[in-house]
């Protein structure tokens, strides 16, 4: 019971450092097997890297919508808090846009919407990008 309570003390002082590890933590433990330590994804996979474009997807709303729903977050089992911070952790650490941060709030919503199919969401969000002259990582689904 001891040892219980100085858990809970311990998880309630977390820092905001000890924070960021958390979502370091949960990119290690949740993303990796897909996109890679470095967030470079495998192209025979059918998993696009995270450089020059994770920061761009964030930055168009339609690309919010389609980060909440692939296959690793919309399957998670975090908290919309803890997605958050790991989306925060993987745009900060990934890319170099200034793209705005996710909120547990932004989460819960987005994931709310449907998502009927992610490959026409991501070619929907591409289409846009490119609009903007903007090109980013290939996407090797059919």
């Amino acid at each position: 019971m001891k040892r219980l309570f100085a858990l809970g003390l311990i998880a309630l002082t977390a820092s905001p450092a000890t924070a960021e590890m958390s979502a370091r933590g949960n990119y290690i433990l949740r993303c990796t097997g897909c996109h890679g330590i470095e967030g470079m994804g495998t192209a025979e996979g059918g998993v696009p890297p995270f450089p020059g474009s994770v920061g761009h997807i964030a930055n168009t709303e339609a690309g919010r919508d389609y980060m909440m729903h692939v296959p690793g977050v919309i399957g998670s089992s975090l908290s919309d808090s803890e997605i958050a911070s790991v989306m925060n952790y993987v745009i900060a650490t990934f890319d170099t846009t200034d793209a705005p941060a996710f909120t547990a709030q932004e989460v819960t919503h987005r994931r709310a919407l449907p998502m009927t199919d992610i490959v026409i969401a991501r070619r929907a969000v591409v289409e846009e990008l490119e609009t903007k002259g903007i090109s980013i990582a290939d996407y090797p689904w059919p």
